[in-house]
């Protein structure tokens, strides 16, 4: 079986898409069970850059004239690129389908149907074309939750029957982290004080101004030993990134951290703080189970799916919660030792091989095989 999966992603600027397309590729060639190509003909990828393409610009920009190719001169060009494939897995960077290969696409949330309030104008026509030019069409469909499976049955109209949830997986270094490189990247960034971290892009959906309203409401003294670092670039959401510039006692603003750094800055984190209004997965979450940190997150979307009863789960509407929450956490060592061991331990079944298995049946049903 000859299945083709759309990297494109890889050659972009990207943060979860990225990682899911990066890690989820490297793992279905180590099964073995089929052979696994990448469009537009990525044979390697290099090192996981968020902020770049993970090719070198002489590799780039003739792999973006491909894909160029193929959105302006329709399925013929794409036949071509993906010759002999059984199975073409698509992404929204890609316009048409193919006319021999099998379809087949990975739905990572559904926040541009259920709040586009939250989202660019771009962004939700480009979730939209998607949806009408490969998911209404697609022979499959993952969903990375079952959450996300029934938000894109009930929001698409999609059959049951045509999409099944397979989780996403983590990145090995989150589960292995030598207390060197998490004592290397504290003293890096000068983090003395226990620290609550958050990760992820600045942007509406995560939620980061009743973060941060939660954060103040907190007893001095508990503000006083503790610091709220924030990491990430700085996406859609102008206003909050005000407030970061500004400064608030005790919050430290990290910027974009490198890829290297994100496993021992999460293993070093006293909680981890992520209380977003929507995910499909939430690979920041997931990430700070396995490295065996406690969780404050939404009691939403699939966030409850992916963390069990291993997390503290808050309304992530509600400023007085998170901080009920953030409270318990940051006073409680047994409550934090407790949960840690918990994530830790469920954090295992979101492994790529695991992912890599599920994923290679999918495939080999919607191929008949």
């Amino acid at each position: 079986m000859r299945i083709t999966i759309d990297a494109t992603s890889l050659l972009l600027r990207s943060a979860g898409i990225k990682s899911y397309t990066h890690h989820w590729l490297k793992a279905l060639r180590q099964t073995g069970d089929a052979e696994i190509r990448a469009f537009p003909f990525i044979t390697t990828t290099g090192d996981l850059h968020h902020d770049r393409s993970m090719l070198p610009l002489w590799s780039t920009y003739p792999r973006l004239a491909a894909l160029y190719a193929v959105n302006y001169l329709g399925p013929v060009v794409l036949d071509a690129c993906i010759g002999g494939a059984d199975i073409f897995h698509c992404s929204n960077q890609v316009r048409h389908a193919p006319r021999r290969a099998r379809l087949t696409a990975t739905i990572h949330d559904l926040t541009c149907w259920k709040m586009p309030e939250l989202h660019t104008p771009a962004n939700v026509r480009a979730d939209r074309n998607f949806a009408e030019r490969v998911l209404q069409k697609a022979d499959g469909i993952i969903a990375v939750s079952e959450a996300t499976r029934q938000d894109a049955i009930e929001e698409l109209g999609i059959a049951e029957e045509r999409i099944v949830a397979i989780h996403s997986g983590v990145n090995e270094e989150f589960f292995h982290v030598p207390v060197d490189d998490v004592l290397a990247v504290k003293d890096f960034y000068g983090l003395d004080k226990p620290y609550v971290l958050y990760i992820g892009t600045i942007e509406p959906r995560k939620n980061i101004d009743r973060l941060l309203a939660a954060w103040l409401q907190l007893p001095a003294d508990v503000l006083e030993e503790h610091e709220l670092v924030i990491a990430g670039p700085l996406g859609w959401a102008p206003e909050t990134g005000k407030r970061l510039e500004a400064g608030l006692p005790g919050l430290r603003r990290l910027g974009y951290v490198e890829e290297a750094a994100l496993a021992p800055l999460t293993a070093g984190a006293l909680v981890f703080a992520y209380p977003s209004l929507y995910e499909g997965f939430g690979f920041p979450v997931a990430q700070a189970m396995a490295a065996g940190v406690p969780v404050l997150t939404s009691n939403i979307s699939a966030l409850p799916e992916i963390t069990g009863d291993a997390a503290e789960l808050v309304d992530p509407l509600s400023v007085s919660e998170i901080t009920a929450g953030l409270k318990r956490l940051l006073t409680s060592p047994t409550m934090r030792e407790s949960l840690a061991i918990e994530a830790k331990d469920r954090a295992q079944r979101y492994r790529w091989s695991r992912t890599a298995e599920r994923s290679i049946t999918f495939f080999q049903k919607v191929a008949g095989r």
